[in-house]
């Protein structure tokens, strides 16, 4: 089964489009574990998968993160790393190459401004051979995205409408784009087609509205801190899920 499929039942059999987005403020590695298992437990129920950020893997490492992936795992979820990769296609090659085999992760989020040949190509035919998901960049959801991604081109379309071709051709799994950014959600989903996923991030803390995102086009909702930072993350998680549901 390859990542797409693996989500996609994922959500099924949770009822949920949630990714639980697990970046804690900074803290002492045991205390970060400790929370960590603490809101991975708590949130489970309400979401179809964990994404992890070097939030966690900077201070714990991936042979410490690898109990949190495992247990998502046996929770029902599907594990993301968001590595953003952006670098020659060597040095991603093997940075994803640990993300996958020592991480367990089942995807992992890279850039595609490093291109396709010498640059993406290697992790591409290396998901492929692991049974893995590659999920690009195409609007980030933060203000200064459009900096770039929303540069206009010549002949009038956007830098980010080009970033979906290049994916589409190159046969990613997934596109990130904000939540933020519902009309460019919409754009994106008429592009890249029915088949490419589409993970919305910043939902609550950064301003995205989900049902807007939702009805857009995404197939996934990224939260983070509106769960994380929560006194209660489950009830946070099952609050959302519920207002999602209730429409």
């Amino acid at each position: 089964m390859g990542f797409r499929e693996l989500v996609r039942k994922a959500r099924e059999e949770k009822g949920s489009p949630i990714v639980l987005a697990l970046d804690l403020p900074p803290g002492k590695p045991s205390k970060l574990m400790r929370r960590a298992r603490q809101v991975l437990e708590a949130a489970a129920p309400h979401v179809c998968a964990l994404k992890v950020n070097f939030h966690l893997v900077l201070p714990l490492g991936l042979s410490g993160v690898r109990p949190l992936v495992d247990r998502a795992h046996e929770l029902g979820l599907a594990c993301i790393m968001d590595a953003k990769l952006s670098d020659i296609g060597s040095t991603n090659e093997v940075a994803a190459r640990y993300y996958f085999e020592v991480g367990g992760f089942d995807a992992l989020t890279a850039s595609p401004l490093v291109g396709w040949e010498g640059g993406l190509e290697p992790i591409f035919s290396l998901a492929r051979e692991l049974g893995k998901g590659i999920i690009l960049l195409a609007y980030m959801s933060h203000p200064g995205a459009s900096d770039f991604f929303g540069l206009e081109l010549p002949g009038g379309r956007r830098f980010y409408e080009l970033v979906v071709e290049r994916a589409v051709a190159w046969g990613a799994d997934g596109l990130v784009v904000g939540a933020t950014r519902p009309e460019a959600i919409r754009a994106v989903r008429e592009l890249a087609g029915p088949d490419v996923l589409i993970l919305a991030p910043g939902v609550g803390a950064q301003g995205g509205e989900p049902r807007a995102a939702l009805e857009a086009g995404a197939d996934f909702l990224i939260v983070g801190r509106s769960i994380t930072l929560a006194e209660e993350p489950g009830k946070a998680a099952k609050r959302i899920l519920k207002l999602l549901k209730e429409g």
